[in-house]
């Protein structure tokens, strides 16, 4: 085949640009809309986790104290916990601090009645592929991941919460009785 240097630097162009395309969609995988939420206990959080997040409705919230949104999202955090705790809902954030004292200290001055855990080995952050933050994951009932929220937008992100939440603990509901 004699093809012309135009047409190969061409060819070579396009094959760089299709493998580094790839490469991008392999480094993004993540946790994404529809997979199976893992196993926490498999991370070796720092923390102590709920006993069963089995048939909860579960929001997964990675957090830092250096995070000004994340500071903004955690009383909207608190009140969807007070809300729809006793009808099924479970709030765990997940610390990305470095050190374990940021985070006590943040929590001292913003205190929670949710569960928090720190991820000091990185292990769920990377599993989770953490771009921005917060980045919030609400799991259904049988695990699995219907919505991801990364960043929060105040009163907007609020609102998608409480239906997405109380769309969930209906179909919890039914399916018990």
């Amino acid at each position: 085949m004699n093809t012309s240097p135009v047409k190969k630097a061409v060819l070579a162009g396009l094959l760089a640009l299709c493998l580094t395309a790839s490469d991008a969609f392999a480094a993004d995988k993540g946790i994404k809309v529809g997979d199976t939420f893992p196993e926490l206990s498999e991370f070796q959080l720092e923390g102590k986790l709920p006993e069963s997040l089995k048939g909860k409705v579960v929001i997964v919230d990675f957090w830092a104290s250096w995070c000004g949104p994340c500071k903004d999202s955690f009383p909207v955090m608190e009140e969807l916990q007070t809300k729809f705790g006793k009808k099924g809902l479970v709030v765990l954030a997940v610390n990305l601090d470095e050190d374990r004292a940021t985070m006590e200290d943040f929590l001292k001055k913003h205190p929670v009645t949710f569960t928090v855990v720190r991820d000091a080995s990185k292990k769920l952050v990377g599993r989770a592929a953490i771009k921005s933050m917060p980045t919030s994951f609400v799991v259904s009932p049988d695990g699995k991941v219907t919505s991801v929220h990364k960043g929060f937008h105040g009163s907007e992100t609020q609102k998608q919460y409480v239906k997405e939440v109380e769309a969930l603990i209906g179909t919890a509901v039914a399916s018990k009785e």
